[in-house]
């Protein structure tokens, strides 16, 4: 644990809002029979799981991420990158700086095309003493919006 805990410029439930996201995301699979005719109830709603092109999961998470302002999205990178054993938690500023080559256009597709980043940013921000339980057991399901009138950039 490092002696002193970045300061996030990502709000945890926040992030903990697009790690849901993002795992809804990893759940999918490609759609196997895209003409498939039974009741949902028969087949025990497995194709859920499934990619449609009605999918709001991708949409959603692209969204979310998108909405972040450039610290935000560095921040949620340099998440990923420590959850995944890119950089330790002591190594922030250098993940932070190292993000800054990531396109901030491009943050959501880079993101969401990493396996199991759901997994990453848990790792991450357990490292930073926040708890998923505890995101769960507050009931907050939406990204929290910096406060108004707050320069974020």
């Amino acid at each position: 644990m490092p002696d002193l805990q970045p300061e996030l410029a990502l709000d945890p439930d926040t992030a903990f809002y697009i790690l849901l996201k993002a795992r809804e995301f990893d759940a999918k699979e490609e759609a196997v029979d895209p003409d498939e005719g039974s009741n949902p109830s028969d087949d025990k709603a497995i194709d859920i799981l499934e990619f449609e092109p009605d999918d709001a999961v991708e949409e959603e998470v692209a969204a979310a991420i998108d909405a972040l302002n450039e610290d935000q999205k560095l921040d949620l990178i340099a998440l990923a990158w420590i959850g995944r054993g890119d950089f330790s938690l002591d190594e922030w500023a250098e993940a932070r700086e190292s993000a800054r080559e990531v396109d901030q256009a491009r943050v959501a597709g880079y993101l969401l095309g990493m396996p199991t980043v759901s997994d990453y940013l848990q790792d991450a921000l357990s490292q930073l003493g926040y708890s998923l339980d505890d995101y769960l057991e507050s009931g907050l399901r939406t990204p929290v919006a910096p406060e108004p009138g707050i320069a974020t950039d």
